[in-house]
């Protein structure tokens, strides 16, 4: 465990809303390792709740959603609730007073987005989208080497994630929850190549996009070609449908080499970033300390002492404006913001 203490100060006191899957990685593991407290969690089901907190040390298990922001103990909302009810319970939580750490993607739609970031601005608490990967030592290492100008100018940006199809009755798979791949999976595709445009004079814009329909409005895959203001190219591919367990890569090609990274959304799994230059081939290994603890250790280190977070609201804004477009682009309809209610 670290030492909560230093540098990033007194442990964070968390508040659950849902005892989802993910919940056990980003809250579960990373508050184990971390020496954040998780004070306290509500589900639909309360059994589930109690397991949960039974497995990972939840000090107390509320009824409901509600008496979780109440609570005066709990200083931080995680919400990993279904896509649909992101944007609900963060503007829930922020009126509260509480800070919030809400599961990507941060809401349904680039319009509740805007709305959540500016509730959230006004009430002076901090609000930030949960893109676990982007805090590991991996991709930390990859901006480190197309800054350094190593690989020379970017022309081109390829990002992929793919996975076998969760269940028929899954909740990923549901149009009215904000559901489809592009929601679960092309949201860390898109979010890393709008970073790498720090390199490539801005945002990307969307050329064209294509998907495979699942069910009504419901995506399976989709692919879809960028373009950055100089001129260099992205692509992007994510598919919930697909015929391995688990895939994900970023390729980053420059003028005079290019870098891959191995697990771009799963870092801690394949560690490896291999850059290939004039000089030759090298493989970097940045560790499989898990991205749900860095962060843990980065909302800490924010909150207790001031430490700039990588990316703010406008940020997430800008994640949610790319996903309407690509969805624009292949001829899906924009998910639909659901409103307040107290289960999952």
């Amino acid at each position: 465990m670290s030492d909560a203490t230093a540098p990033g100060g007194d442990p964070l006191r968390f508040g659950i809303l849902g005892a989802a899957t993910i919940a056990t990685y980003a809250m579960g593991q990373a508050a184990a390792e971390s020496g954040d407290r998780l004070v306290a969690i509500a589900a639909r089901d309360r059994v589930r709740a109690e397991g949960f907190a039974a497995a990972h040390g939840v000090e107390r298990v509320h009824d409901d959603y509600a008496a979780v922001l109440a609570d005066p103990d709990v200083e931080v909302v995680y919400v990993p609730l279904p896509n649909g009810m992101h944007g609900a319970w963060t503007r829930a939580a922020v009126a509260a007073g509480k800070h919030v750490l809400v599961e990507k993607p941060f809401a349904a739609n680039a319009a509740e987005a805007k709305e959540v970031a500016a509730i959230a601005r006004e009430a002076g608490v901090v609000v930030v989208e949960a893109v676990h990967n982007m805090h590991h030592p991996v991709l930390r290492r990859l901006f480190e080497i197309v800054g350094s100008g190593e690989l020379g100018p970017l022309t081109r940006v390829e990002t992929t994630v793919r996975m076998l199809p969760p269940p028929a009755d899954d909740l990923r798979w549901s149009f009215d929850l904000a559901g489809g791949t592009l929601m679960d999976l092309g949201c860390y595709a898109l979010h890393l190549q709008r970073r790498l445009g720090e390199f490539a004079d801005g945002e990307p814009a969307v050329v064209s996009a294509t998907g495979t329909e699942r069910s009504p409005g419901v995506d399976s895959s989709i692919t879809a070609d960028l373009v950055f203001p100089s001129g260099a190219t992205g692509h992007v591919h994510c598919d919930m449908d697909a015929d391995v367990v688990w895939s994900s890569t970023a390729r980053v090609i420059g003028e005079r080499g290019e870098a891959l990274v191995c697990d771009p959304v799963l870092p801690q799994f394949d560690d490896r970033i291999v850059v290939t230059g004039p000089d030759g081939e090298r493989t970097e290994r940045l560790g499989t300390s898990a991205s749900y603890y860095h962060q843990l250790e980065a909302l800490r280190a924010h909150l207790r002492g001031g430490t700039e977070f990588p990316f703010g609201l406008d940020d997430t804004v800008a994640n949610a404006e790319l996903i309407d477009a690509v969805y624009h682009a292949a001829g899906f309809p924009l998910r639909q913001s659901t409103t307040l209610r107290s289960s999952s």
